[in-house]
């Protein structure tokens, strides 16, 4: 099944969501789209353009020689035509056609940018597949394994493809000129690929001596400066936004309006970080994966100031360096952090091959950076992108406009502001509790309808897993299930979610938790929480992990009327269940080695096995954006009265 065009109810609900300084803003969007219909003035003319944002000698050479081989299988798999998006393969990267989606065979449509009905499959193909290819982060790959190698077939493959894409999408036109966040993630590959490229003979008639460069870069950034992200949609893709414009204004410094472009996109990025960032330094979106885009943005928007000698406020470094110590804080054993809220592969940029751990390499940064804490875990993968950033970031601990600041000096496991606490125990028991605000802003784009959702691993090992995200625009029936209440490891009423969704990126209700206790140290941990999602009911669940006994004990309470129940435990893919009853054997292999626990379930409830059920979908893990497998859904249904409670425990052997 594929989505069609908004209806007139959605655009109601979304307009219920907007405030009258939002809807002012967009007015005047709408009378400036009709205006650029007929309007496109023409790049002003530049003279001695010249690009300075270089590396500094010797950075390449201390690329680790494992990351630089990573980096260069990858470019030659890019350069014999090859790549993976959201689980479709391609094989047409050669010479690709930058409107075509594989997934469903169909090219989005031309004409004027804001007529194109990118939201309906039918018409245009699944917009992601086709946006993907050109955020030209393959390029960057590309780039990046010249500057290590020399070899000019991948400077001269860069150069062909953004020749062939420059020619393709005229300002305006087209499926690439729809979103601002393709745009600025474009914009800072581009500077990222001049770098690279500073070497190659023909960087400068690609870059600042070719006109139709000089154009397409105007464009980017007039039309960022014209139509930013607003109001109830000001969540990660005005970041991208601000860091793409101020990027490009930095490093393409050679148009009239650079200045005031830099300045405002440095003003935006200043604000807009803050407002995306809790005081703890979680990301507001509570979706973890948008933590890792803002942060990768954010860094990125650093080196380039740092590069071009641009001040930046004190606040964006700190908020950076919070983002980094609550992301060294909440990763599991294996620097994995939670599977919360919506993930859909975005990456702010890209250097690196197949294999490179994001999130380490992340850490690795951040330790380049600002300095690691004792606490934090310790990181010895290696990647290409940390000693590239670094090269330009100035440490923080060196920079004279960075603020003192203090940093936790252990390990937080609860987070107030985010209602997100870690419990961990032994034998590398890590277990997440989400008792925080549903999703960001009015409108919560990014948010699952998962209040006091749990999240358990075993040495890196999902055991009780948050399923995933899988779509977002083309299969609507997934999208409610991957963030609805059923589809996590939660307690759900009358077969209704805890928030109520107004379409895939829109929620209209959202259900209130509040964190009543939260105890992270001892041989006991203990959490808390409750949230009014069922009003009049409310839903309070209690967890306790004992460290002596290795078990994680589950209480379940629904405070009100008697109503229907359904109970879910999702387990990862790689852990096999053999339920009798209400109780479940799991058994896994990690490293060649047998893993087992038990799952005693509350027995009030009728327990059931679901596996890779597709009508309606139940029993679906999602690795990443348009991957979905079968794994085992434990639900438990039945009804409450209000008068007792559901105990569920999760024991480990060995």
């Amino acid at each position: 099944m594929t989505v069609g065009p908004a209806s007139a109810g959605w655009y109601l609900r979304r307009l219920s969501r907007m405030g009258p300084r939002e809807i002012g803003g967009r007015a005047g969007d709408a009378v400036r789209r009709r205006r650029w219909r007929s309007a496109r003035p023409k790049c002003p003319s530049v003279t001695g353009a010249r690009f300075t944002a270089v590396l500094p000698a010797g950075t390449i050479a201390s690329v680790p020689s494992d990351a630089a081989k990573r980096l260069v299988a990858e470019a030659d798999r890019l350069l014999a035509g090859h790549v993976e998006y959201f689980g479709v393969d391609r094989d047409d990267l050669a010479d690709p056609d930058w409107w075509y989606d594989p997934k469903t065979g169909r090219r989005a449509p031309w004409g004027y940018a804001f007529d194109v009905p990118y939201r309906d499959e039918n018409a245009a193909g699944d917009i992601k597949q086709i946006w993907e290819l050109s955020r030209h982060q393959y390029l960057t790959v590309l780039a990046a394994a010249y500057a290590v190698t020399g070899n000019e077939r991948y400077a001269e493959r860069v150069a062909e493809h953004l020749r062939s894409w420059w020619a393709s999408n005229a300002p305006l036109r087209g499926a690439h000129w729809i979103s601002g966040i393709e745009l600025g993630i474009r914009l800072l590959s581009w500077v990222w690929i001049r770098r690279l490229l500073d070497d190659w003979p023909g960087a400068a008639a690609l870059f600042e001596d070719n006109p139709v460069a000089r154009h397409q870069i105007w464009h980017h950034q007039r039309w960022l400066a014209a139509f930013p992200s607003r109001g109830s949609s000001a969540n990660n893709h005005v970041i991208a936004e601000a860091a793409g414009q101020f990027a490009a204004a930095c490093a393409f410094g050679w148009f009239p309006a650079s200045p005031r472009w830099r300045s405002d996109a440095l003003r935006s990025l200043e604000r807009h970080l803050k407002s995306n960032t809790f005081g703890s330094g979680l990301n507001r979106e509570l979706a973890t994966e948008y933590h890792g885009l803002v942060l990768e943005l954010g860094l990125a928007a650093l080196a380039e100031a740092d590069a071009a000698d641009v001040p930046v406020p004190a606040s964006v470094r700190l908020v950076l360096l919070r983002m980094t110590d609550a992301l060294a804080a909440v990763v599991d054993s294996r620097l994995r952090p939670p599977r919360q809220g919506d993930a859909d592969d975005g990456h702010g940029l890209v250097l690196d091959g197949t294999g490179t751990d994001r999130w380490a390499s992340l850490l690795a940064t951040g330790d380049a950076v600002f300095g690691r804490l004792d606490w934090w875990p310790a990181v010895t993968a290696t990647d290409v992108r940390t000693p590239l950033l670094t090269a330009l970031i100035r440490p923080y601990a060196k920079n004279g406009t960075a603020p003192a600041v203090t940093r936790p000096a252990r390990r937080p496991g609860h987070f107030t502001d985010a209602g997100m606490t870690i419990l961990r125990g032994p034998g590398e028991i890590w277990c997440r509790c989400d008792g925080g605000p549903h999703g960001f802003l009015s409108i919560a784009a990014h948010a699952h309808a998962d209040a006091l959702s749990l999240e358990v691993r075993h040495d890196g090992v999902d055991v009780l897993a948050d399923p995933g995200t899988y779509c977002y625009h083309g299969e609507p029936a997934w999208r409610r299930y991957f963030r609805s209440t059923l589809g996590h490891n939660t307690l759900q009423l009358d077969g209704a979610d805890q928030s109520v969704s107004g379409g895939p990126f829109l929620w209209t209700r959202h259900a209130r938790s509040r964190v009543l206790a939260a105890e992270t140290t001892g041989d006991v941990a203990r959490w808390c929480a409750e949230h009014d999602g069922y009003r009049p009911s409310v839903h309070r669940r209690r967890v306790e992990l004992t460290a002596e006994s290795r078990e994680l004990r589950v209480v379940d309470e629904v405070r009100g009327p008697g109503r229907s129940v359904r109970l879910a435990f999702h387990l990862g893919p790689a852990i096999t269940a053999d339920l009798v009853e209400d109780r479940a054997v799991l058994t896994w292999t990690r490293d060649g080695e047998e893993r087992s626990a038990v799952l005693d379930l509350p027995e009030q409830l009728r327990w059931r096995a679901h596996r890779g059920e597709s009508d309606p979908p139940l029993g679906w893990y999602s690795a990443g954006f348009g991957r979905k497998e079968p794994a085992t859904t434990l639900v438990g249904t039945g009804f409450t009265d209000g008068a007792e409670g559901f105990t569920t425990v999760l024991g480990f052997r060995g």
